[in-house]
């Protein structure tokens, strides 16, 4: 069984602006999959597909040391199938007769989180367990976070998500 935890984030002046480049570049890499999708299927009738652009993925970091590179490999594949789910979604409803709805490009008030799908990959949940009271999860390229754990987690963390809610942050 899955279970959902939120926690509020505590991160300093400099995490937040971390977690805010963390976010702008994820959006970023979206909308560019996205444009790179449209083109290719309005110049040469191609689908492209999610592990095409996965693969695709290396070669942006590599150009990119500063931006893309900064973040985790696989969070970035996360945003990546994001973008493949919104257009299965599109799909489905086009064969079911809906409204499709064509996955749309993101601005910065519609892009608001970023996913981990694995615990100690790019991320880790209680990521200094010696310390006696508080929780920490360190995020690849932002450092170890504090989170307000209101309550204990049953289970083992396998994802992690980051939330901005306005003008906080929250880890799901």
């Amino acid at each position: 069984m899955r279970r959902s935890f939120t926690f509020l984030l505590r991160p300093t002046a400099r995490q937040a602006a971390a977690l805010a480049a963390c976010l702008e570049d994820h959006r970023q890499l979206y909308n560019a999959a996205l444009e790179h999708r449209r083109t290719a299927y309005a110049r040469a009738g191609v689908s492209v597909r999610y592990g095409e652009q996965s693969a695709e993925l290396k070669h942006i970091r590599a150009d990119d040391p500063d931006g893309q590179a900064r973040w985790s490999f696989s969070s970035q594949q996360a945003t990546l199938r994001r973008l493949d789910k919104a257009f299965a979604a599109f799909f489905k409803r086009v064969r079911a007769g809906r409204a499709p709805g064509f996955p749309r490009f993101k601005g910065r008030g519609r892009f608001d989180t970023v996913e981990w799908p694995k615990d100690g990959d790019g991320c880790r949940w209680e990521s200094q367990p010696g310390h006696p009271t508080a929780t920490y999860v360190r995020l690849q390229g932002v450092g170890h976070v504090r989170v307000h754990r209101h309550r204990p987690v049953r289970g083992q963390v396998k994802t992690i998500s980051v939330t901005r809610e306005g003008s906080r942050w929250f880890v799901v």
